[in-house]
């Protein structure tokens, strides 16, 4: 399935988002501003799925799905960018980025804080692989509101599970586990490396396993690559 689908006119957006305004919103230091300055062309806020514009109903925690598409200087993008861009933007926003006739989607799962409703969580960044950029799109699902919408969307981005059957909001938790663990991991294996005496490295090796296993045991059921 792809992540790329057929949007209505009538959720034509079309504007195009200075550099300034997020840099604004997103309280940018002179790092993160360079990431823009060296790694984006240009942002245009696409589409704005919203009631007015689909005619799907809202719900709480999806008013609106926006979609951002991005010109990219190069090959590669910064999450630190995308979730810049995500801070100064309340709305889940699907990006596509677009790169030498080619394009890419992705997407953080965003969502309302439990803590405080008014402030939102932004997951780690679900992508697909580059494409050819004119290929095909697929039909909106026929779905009831912008919340399931918006589940169908992030379903096209997120590695699905085999013989579980959990929510988006799960699926993200358990590869975000996943990736957590995959970075310990690696950390463990470079002190591994760097270690000389054999008591030690002993001990490294045990508790490599012990995280080895915790990664197996979390991965069990996840389709296709978690990075």
């Amino acid at each position: 399935m792809t992540a790329f689908f057929e949007y209505p006119e009538a959720a034509s957006f079309g504007r195009v988002l200075p550099k300034t305004k997020i840099y604004e919103h997103a309280k940018a230091g002179a790092k993160l501003k360079q990431l823009f300055v060296d790694q984006v062309d240009q942002i245009v806020w696409q589409y704005k799925l919203a009631p007015e514009t689909i005619n799907f109903g809202a719900t709480k925690s999806t008013p609106e799905i926006q979609i951002f598409r991005i010109r990219l200087r190069g090959a590669e993008l910064d999450e630190d960018v995308l979730r810049a861009i995500d801070k100064a933007i309340a709305f889940p926003i699907i990006f596509e980025l677009t790169y030498a006739g080619k394009r890419k989607a992705i997407a953080s799962y965003k969502r309302p804080s439990e803590a405080d409703s008014a402030k939102r969580v932004v997951s780690e960044y679900f992508a697909t692989d580059w494409e050819a950029g004119d290929g095909a799109r697929q039909p909106l699902p026929s779905v009831l509101n912008l919340g399931v919408l918006y589940e169908k969307f992030l379903s096209a981005l997120v590695p699905a599970t085999s013989g579980k059957e959990e929510s988006i909001a799960k699926r993200v938790e358990r590869i975000e586990a996943i990736r957590a663990k995959q970075r310990e991991a690696e950390r463990i294996k470079t002190r591994l490396t760097r270690e000389k005496q054999f008591n030690k490295r002993v001990e490294i090796n045990a508790e490599l396993r012990g995280v080895t296993k915790e990664l197996e045991v979390l991965s069990g059921g996840i389709d296709g690559k978690t990075e």
